[in-house]
């Protein structure tokens, strides 16, 4: 029997706040409690479980970041599950202009029991990216998976890349010339954890087992590495196949975002 209040105290105490280089273009601010990510596609709000301010100040907390992007001419999401304190802070984002988007599944997994040999349809291949080129095209997959535009993908992750080329670790599934499906998985040092990230496939090549070949790939990768949990914060199209995978539902995540006013 897997122990869930274990893995999620665990998740807590290490995933709270990203780990590792900050790439380049970005910068990580403290404002009190909560970490503001600035210089990306739109600025991050990142926190511990409990902000440890209630009230007026907590307004007036959320307000700060809220202004500090809009005086940048910039959206901002601030990342909140569902067990986050002070329980009343989702709706002390809204009064404030947040959108809650549609919730994700977190979800862990042991990484030894995920990992396996990859298992791929007859044709395809599964290669490792970094150049320019791969990493626009894997942007490419995204745009045309999610139908918004992902192309500052491309440039998000090759920053990343450059500031450790061993801590962000992009895998594409390939059938001739064309990416299938892709995903990426980011070795958060200092912690447990390898984070299993922005999986997506080709709708005529959905059901094939291709996500689950990167999901073993990137396991094994994390193994190697010494890294013990998995993390996945999961998509209703995803959430099944990692739950078949071992993988095991402790929280939801919901970014709020706000934009502004064009």
């Amino acid at each position: 029997m897997v122990d869930t209040e274990a893995l999620l105290a665990a998740y807590d105490a290490q995933m709270r706040l990203p780990t590792g280089a900050v790439p380049t273009g970005l910068t990580h601010e403290y404002d009190g409690p909560v970490l503001r990510i600035v210089g990306g596609h739109v600025g991050r709000i990142r926190a511990p479980r409990d902000v440890g301010v209630t009230g007026a100040e907590l307004d007036r907390l959320i307000a700060r970041q809220r202004d500090y992007f809009r005086a940048r001419g910039e959206g901002v999401e601030w990342k909140l599950r569902a067990h986050d304190l002070p329980a009343d802070l989702p709706e002390r984002l809204v009064a404030a202009g947040f959108v809650p988007q549609e919730p994700s599944t977190v979800l862990l997994g042991i990484a030894a029991e995920a990992a396996a040999e990859p298992v791929l349809p007859d044709g395809v291949v599964l290669r490792r990216i970094t150049g320019t080129g791969d990493l626009r095209r894997f942007a490419g997959l995204q745009t045309e998976v999610f139908g918004v535009d992902c192309s500052w993908v491309a440039d998000d992750l090759a920053a990343r890349v450059s500031a450790d080329p061993d801590q962000t670790v992009v895998l594409v599934a390939e059938a001739g010339d064309r990416i299938v499906c892709g995903a990426l998985v980011d070795h958060c040092p200092g912690t447990d954890f390898a984070a299993l990230l922005g999986g997506a496939t080709l709708p005529d090549w959905r059901g094939r087992g291709l996500y689950r070949a990167l999901i073993a790939a990137r396991a094994r990768e994390a193994v190697a590495r010494g890294f013990r949990l998995l993390h996945v914060d999961a998509s209703p199209a995803s959430a099944p196949i990692l739950r078949r995978c071992g993988f095991h539902a402790i929280a939801t995540s919901t970014h709020y975002e706000w934009t502004p006013v064009r």
